[in-house]
């Protein structure tokens, strides 16, 4: 049986790094349950892992953005996420196709 080409690939960084490293992590503190979280509303709001990859990933290099997730196809870097931020990312962008750009990185930043 043949795997599905992805509709989306969203890449999580899960960098985690010691107390004053000259980059900051984007696990942050009281954030670091965002990768299980997305995974878990994933599979609440239907949304299939199979069409829709969700990929922890090291550094995207922009560490004071974070929390930080990159969707593609598109580009769209979506930061300094929490689980509200996340819900809609996943409810009106993964699902609906409408990024919410609002969330996104500003325009200078990534270019």
């Amino acid at each position: 049986m043949q795997m599905p080409k992805p509709q989306n690939i969203m890449f999580m960084c899960q960098v985690k790094r010691p107390p004053n490293f000259p980059k900051p992590s984007c696990v942050r503190e009281g954030k670091e349950d965002l990768f299980p979280y997305t995974q878990q509303k994933m599979m609440e709001m239907g949304i299939d892992p199979e069409r829709n990859w969700l990929v922890p990933t090291g550094c995207l290099n922009r560490c004071k953005f974070g929390p930080v997730m990159l969707v593609e196809p598109g580009s769209y870097m979506y930061v300094d996420l929490d689980k509200d931020k996340i819900d809609r990312i996943l409810e009106e962008h993964i699902k609906n196709g409408n990024p919410v750009k609002e969330y996104l990185i500003a325009e200078e930043f990534w270019a």
